[in-house]
């Protein structure tokens, strides 16, 4: 361990070819930020094969810690093997190697014990110094939380989901809901070994990763598993059908539940009358067991995973889940890492383990949004009406606690109802509100609707026992057996979504006071007026992985402004300075293969100031179309140009339709715009890269195709314009976000409240500033995909001249950026990066 800070040679990495200079210092960085524990934010743009160098560089690290444990292990047994000889009688003759096989094995065993009951010593001492060390507050939370278990993405998983043969869904039946210390033990049997949770945003983010991994040096030596949703690796037709997630997960819980019912009831208890409940019948532990080691065995994808299941007729979902704790590299969504519920559900345990969040620009609005919730007035009075019904129907075999629940449960959606303007009970339809827009502490909320007396950590208590003790999903079955309705009837009981997105509202009220707001938009109709809790602070979710985890490493193609990461989500989270590690890394491609140009003014010397008062004006619409007819010209292939938003697309466009600028960019290039459906995208992606092949080969007029797209849009994001696609990305205007917004301006003043002041800018411009230049980053990056990729990037507003707004670009484009006061000298620029390229593709 000495050597920790020396560089380390190369052929610590093993790689699939010989890697950049730039690859080889992020691993070498990313080496030493895991060695060290540190907090890593790494920028490494797309196109320097930034995957393969997280793999290569975690697994050597990986590879080496686990190496180093197995020296300290054997050293212990060293010591264990010298003191018994010392405490043997006389002394022998025989060296250590001498020793009988089977003394040498008990030894080792006896060494290799004793160290995991020391570490689950120290882990169960750690535990319980945290549990003393928090208020009562915490732990009355900690408990809501076991009971509770619920998040976005699987809304009802349950907290006693435990990995164990049977996964028994836990019941909730039991009195005592904190844990006695024994069970405590039960949950450690199978030990996690160190590993990287490695989460993306898309399922098809994460697929791409788990092919880099098989192509990599590490596919046969390491065992890697791949996590998502029920929805997405059930294989029980008749589940699947139901579709949401919502269902998906109710169905299978109640399927997990039966089936330990059922094996009660086979160990001689009394049967209970009524149908037979159905059990999944890819649930059997022998075939869990069976897939669980293929798992392990080689690395697949999701894909893969639900072709084994089919084949050895066992689940997925649950297989996959078994597999975690002898995994080393475990794939999964954003949600299964940072929402504490699902981690819990999942059996996702991160002490001493690494997370690597990729593709994190965005890191901060999804922590907000996967922590926020938002209830309709139709969703509310339905959840009412449903549980008013249910109430009525079973009261006869509810016990009373559970009815008080009910009850308490039904008057807090009664209070959510009138703070919105209506009541319950009449169609929501047809009760007119208020319009307007209002903003509410937590508890300036609890107190409008008047429910600030009830305690709403029981009342989520009272909603488990509810669902998963005598609740609704468990009548599901003699209720279509004894109605006439049937069918229709169980699956309306079975999707109990609008009680369980209430839950998840309840659940978010349970934030601290200062750390969100509740938003309530009236919307003049009953039916359509929301209340929405909004977290604006999520640095007290994120604090807990960053505390758990060995080491915590943030990564993205461009994480600039990186200064807001730093505060908003690392120091705010009580993350010391000094254990921030930052690495950014340049772009592969030669530093002439980008020209980035600010043009301050267009070809008829207007100057180019889109704010929000001069952007409408017709002389700033003429100018921006001169100034992209005149790069049509002599740009071949593919131009993108970005808007700050839909309005002033379609705005600018209908402009130059009635004034012919339209109908003569038409002349050069043919005209795509970006489509309002999402499922549109693909179509239109591909008709307008066939147009820039056809135009490469046919030559003729048109030289190529014109992209019309929207910054923050379907096109912004996740869609590489490589190549011929995009030759040049035109930026029109600075994409601020809409000031106007109620939930803008209540983060804004949040952050100035919370935030240190810097460089005279208040925290809340800073905010703004940022989300500008994120989402321009974002829709520039997209242009440059590879070493020997080319393209231009014309920024199309003075105010991007700016020495602050500047720094806030990618570091490689940042380098290469000129300004233009004029238009002629950029003009020049770009045609000459065309006369280069023409001239190289002639020798």
């Amino acid at each position: 361990g000495a050597n920790n800070n020396k560089k380390i040679k190369s052929a610590q990495f093993p790689f699939p070819y010989q890697p950049y200079d730039i690859q080889e210092r992020f691993m070498q960085a990313l080496y030493n930020a895991l060695d060290q524990g540190k907090v890593g934010i790494f920028e490494s743009p797309t196109g320097t094969g930034k995957s393969l160098s997280l793999i290569c560089g975690a697994l050597s690290w990986l590879t080496d810690h686990e190496e180093k444990k197995k020296r300290e292990a054997a050293a212990l047994l060293q010591e264990g093997e010298a003191a018994l000889s010392t405490s043997a009688a006389p002394p022998s003759n025989t060296s250590s190697s001498g020793e009988p096989d089977w003394i040498t094995d008990f030894v080792q065993k006896k060494a290799e014990r004793d160290l995991v009951s020391k570490l689950k010593e120290e882990e169960r001492r750690t535990i319980r110094d945290d549990q003393k060390q928090r208020s009562p507050e915490e732990i009355k939370k900690d408990e809501a939380f076991k009971l509770l278990e619920l998040s976005k993405e699987e809304r009802t998983e349950c907290a006693g989901d435990q990995e164990d043969e049977e996964l028994v869904v836990a019941e909730y039946e039991s009195e005592d809901e904190s844990k006695g210390e024994d069970e405590e033990d039960e949950e450690l049997v199978e030990e996690h070994v160190t590993k990287i949770y490695y989460c993306s945003r898309t399922h098809s983010q994460l697929a791409q990763f788990v092919h880099e991994v098989q192509k990599s040096p590490f596919s046969e030596t390491t065992s890697v598993v791949a996590l998502g949703s029920r929805q997405n690796l059930c294989i029980n037709e008749e589940v699947r059908r139901l579709g949401s997630v919502q269902r998906i997960n109710d169905r299978c819980l109640e399927m997990q539940k039966n089936k330990h019912e059922k094996r009660q009831h086979e160990d001689g208890a009394k049967r209970k009358r009524g149908p037979a409940k159905s059990v999944c019948p890819y649930s059997k532990a022998s075939a869990l067991q069976q897939m669980r080691d293929e798992i392990l065995g080689s690395v697949h994808d999701i894909e893969h995973l639900l072709k084994l299941g089919r084949e050895t007729h066992s689940c997925p979902y649950y297989a996959a889940r078994l597999t975690i704790p002898p995994a080393q590299l475990v794939v999964l969504p954003y949600q299964m890492v940072l929402h504490e519920a699902t981690r819990r559900a999942a059996g996702i345990q991160l002490k001493g383990q690494v997370v690597i969040i990729d593709e994190a620009h965005n890191l901060s609005d999804t922590l907000s949004c996967i922590h926020s919730a938002e209830l309709t007035a139709a969703q509310l009075c339905r959840a009412h009406s449903q549980l008013r019904q249910y109430a009525d129907r079973y009261r006869s075999r509810l016990k009373a606690k559970n009815l008080m629940y009910i009850k308490q449960i039904l008057f807090v959606v009664e209070g959510l109802v009138r703070v919105l303007g209506g009541k319950v009970g009449q169609n929501p339809q047809s009760q007119s509100t208020q319009a307007g827009t209002e903003m509410h502490t937590i508890n300036n909320f609890l107190f409008k609707a008047q429910i600030d007396n009830i305690n709403l950590f029981k009342v989520l208590g009272g909603f488990v026992e509810k669902y998963a003790g005598s609740g609704v999903t468990l009548h599901a079955q003699s209720i279509s057996s004894t109605d006439q309705q049937g069918a229709a009837e169980t699956d309306k009981v079975l999707s109990v979504s609008p009680m369980m997105q209430v839950e998840g509202f309840f659940m978010a009220l349970t934030n601290s006071n200062t750390d969100g707001r509740v938003v309530v938009h009236k919307q003049g109709v009953l039916s359509e007026s929301s209340v929405k809790f909004l977290l604006l602070n999520p640095a007290v979710h994120f604090a807990q992985v960053l505390k758990e985890c060995r080491a915590v490493i943030i990564a993205g193609g461009t994480m600039q402004p990186v200064s807001d990461f730093k505060q908003e989500l690392l120091l705010s989270a009580g993350v010391e300075e000094e254990r921030i590690a930052e690495f950014s890394c340049g772009h592969v491609i030669p530093p002439e293969n980008i020209l980035p140009l600010v043009l301050c003014s267009g070809p008829s010397g207007q100057e180019l100031d889109f704010t929000f008062q001069n952007r409408d004006s017709p002389h700033m619409m003429d100018e921006t179309g001169r100034i992209l007819s005149n790069i049509c010209n002599v740009v071949p292939g593919g131009v993108v140009c970005f808007f700050p938003s839909y309005e002033y697309s379609r705005r600018i466009i209908s402009h130059w339709e009635a004034g012919g600028a339209l109908a003569r960019l038409a002349n050069k290039k043919k005209i795509f715009q970006e489509p309002k459906k999402a499922s549109q995208v693909e179509q239109v992606l591909n008709e307008f890269s066939r147009c820039i092949q056809r135009c490469a080969v046919d030559g003729g007029g048109l030289t190529g195709a014109l992209l019309f797209s929207v910054v923050g849009g379907k096109m912004s994001e996740g869609i590489n314009f490589s190549d011929d696609l995009g030759r040049c990305v035109v930026m029109v205007g600075m994409p601020y976000p809409n000031i106007k917004s109620p939930e803008l301006q209540e983060k804004m003043s949040y952050l100035d409240k919370h935030l240190p002041h810097s460089q005279g800018r208040s925290p809340g411009q800073a905010l703004i500033e940022n989300l500008c230049m994120k989402a321009v980053n974002q829709s520039i990056g997209r242009a440059i995909r590879h070493r020997a990729d080319y393209a231009s990037i014309v920024l199309c507003d003075r105010r991007y001249s700016r020495p602050a707004t500047l720094s806030k670009l990618p570091t490689w484009i940042k380098s290469r950026t000129n300004t233009h006061a004029t238009f002629g000298p950029a003009f020049a620029a770009l045609r000459k990066v065309r006369i280069d390229y023409t001239l190289e593709a002639y020798h």
